[in-house]
């Protein structure tokens, strides 16, 4: 008794949506139309990525300290003339030549009025009310220089398009993080796959190129107070945000959709996870707590990961081993560059353990030069190197703990310079140490049957 009412309820239900749904269509049809309006009369309101929150946002300023750098045009100076008639009134006038009238013929000069010019006495002190008063007139070149002291629209110049990608993407940073991806693909006990090492190599360096043009997006007004970094490219305004969002985008998609698709899920992950930690929790941390410099070690441990992921598509004790050496190898590197960049990272109010935490730089980068010893001798027990790899590489982090014991005790600038340069070389020595006394895993063969 109760089928047929209820039967007929998805019926009600629709008509009524189908009237609601014409009703609202000629609604629909004028909105677009007055987008479409909007667009065509006023195109600079038209909303672009600009518009967007994450474009849009201020930079974020220090915590307390209200720092805020906005970029505000230059106003013209203006000309201010004092009418000296009346001392409360000022006036502004326009730029206009100064008119100097022809002198009459002394023919044409009255009786009166020669006796009236003869009859008027200079006062010291004094001026004529009636006197043209004098008008600056702009040359056109002091103009152009003027205009050129302004602020003008931003134009981008193809030429230099090459240089400001490569400045942008931190070059240098990039092939190190890709020489180390490499490293670890090559040490993976698998076979060469040349194709599989070229796109993991792309897609790594593509992440990182996307991952160091965020981060230079997000701290524009804190490099343009340090010295090492005021000439970066959007400090000096030679592309805009929105462009080098773009770029990253236009970096970071593709790669890691390469290595998500061509190499393996597991290697575009690492990918991924390398790019969020950098831009979203390095980068803010900077400014917030000293744990930045752990997250950063982090950060550059993950890509020899990726190169052994990328090479055996698991992970396995090898590749938290090569891991292992880039995060311990971080400390000392880093710690000596920032103990000689204190005031600048002060300036830019960046918390580095240089700044906060001298005496803590110092013992932790002492710490993890040791480790790298210890690092050196596991590497035979995981399978990764023969037994002679932690003889051949016991010099080298030998003398890199010498120079951080040096720093630990000295804490000059001298100390840390040799440190820092020290580490330039020694992690390459390092992985090429490792890579000679490379363990090749023996694939287990079955036994060959014998006919009788």
């Amino acid at each position: 008794m109760f089928k047929t009412p209820c039967s007929r309820l998805p019926g009600f239900v629709g008509v009524k949506l189908k009237h609601k749904l014409i009703a609202s269509v000629p609604r629909c049809h004028q909105s677009a139309r007055s987008i479409v309006h909007q667009h065509r009369t006023h195109p600079s309101n038209w909303l672009t990525y600009q518009h967007l929150n994450f474009l849009k946002r201020q930079y974020v300023a220090k915590n307390n300290s209200e720092l805020h750098q906005r970029a505000v045009p230059k106003h013209t100076s203006v000309v201010t003339i004092v009418d000296e008639s009346d001392d409360t009134v000022e006036r502004q006038v326009e730029r206009i030549p100064t008119l100097n009238p022809e002198p009459e013929p002394h023919g044409l000069i009255s009786p009166a009025q020669n006796e009236a010019s003869s009859s008027e006495t200079p006062v010291e002190g004094a001026t004529n009310a009636r006197e043209t008063p004098h008008v600056q007139v702009e040359t056109p070149e002091a103009r152009e220089a003027r205009l050129d002291r302004q602020w003008k629209q931003l134009k981008v110049d193809v030429t230099d398009l090459p240089d400001v990608y490569a400045r942008l993407a931190k070059i240098k940073l990039t092939a190190l993080v890709v020489t180390t991806a490499a490293a670890g693909f090559a040490m993976a006990p698998v076979p060469f796959d040349p194709l599989t090492f070229f796109v993991a190599s792309l897609g790594t360096g593509l992440a990182s190129c996307a991952a160091n043009s965020i981060n230079q997006y997000f701290e524009v007004p804190f490099d343009s107070n340090m010295n090492r970094t005021k000439n970066r490219p959007l400090v000096r305004g030679q592309i805009s945000p929105l462009h080098a969002v773009t770029f990253a985008l236009a970096c970071g998609v593709p790669g890691v959709a390469l290595l998500t698709l061509v190499v393996n899920p597991l290697t575009g992950f690492l990918g991924a996870l390398n790019i969020f930690l950098y831009t979203c929790c390095y980068t803010p941390l900077k400014r917030l707590s000293i744990t930045n410099t752990w997250v950063g070690a982090i950060v550059g441990a993950i890509p020899p990961v990726m190169g052994w992921t990328a090479a055996t598509g698991c992970l396995e004790p090898g590749a938290l081993l090569l891991g292992g050496f880039l995060y311990s190898w971080q400390f000392p590197h880093f710690n000596a560059l920032s103990w000689n960049l204190r005031e600048d990272y002060s300036r830019g109010g960046y918390r580095m353990m240089s700044v906060t935490h001298p005496a803590m730089c110092r013992r932790v980068a002492l710490r993890h030069s040791l480790a790298l010893i210890g690092l050196s001798s596991m590497a035979p027990a995981v399978g990764v190197t023969t037994w002679a790899f932690p003889l051949v590489s016991l010099p080298i982090n030998v003398y890199i703990s010498y120079l951080a014991f040096s720093f630990y005790r000295r804490g000059d600038r001298g100390s840390a310079r040799k440190l820092f340069f020290c580490s330039l070389w020694h992690l390459p020595m390092l992985l090429l140490l490792a890579l000679t006394c490379k363990n090749h895993r023996r694939e287990n063969k079955a036994p060959a049957s014998t006919e009788l």
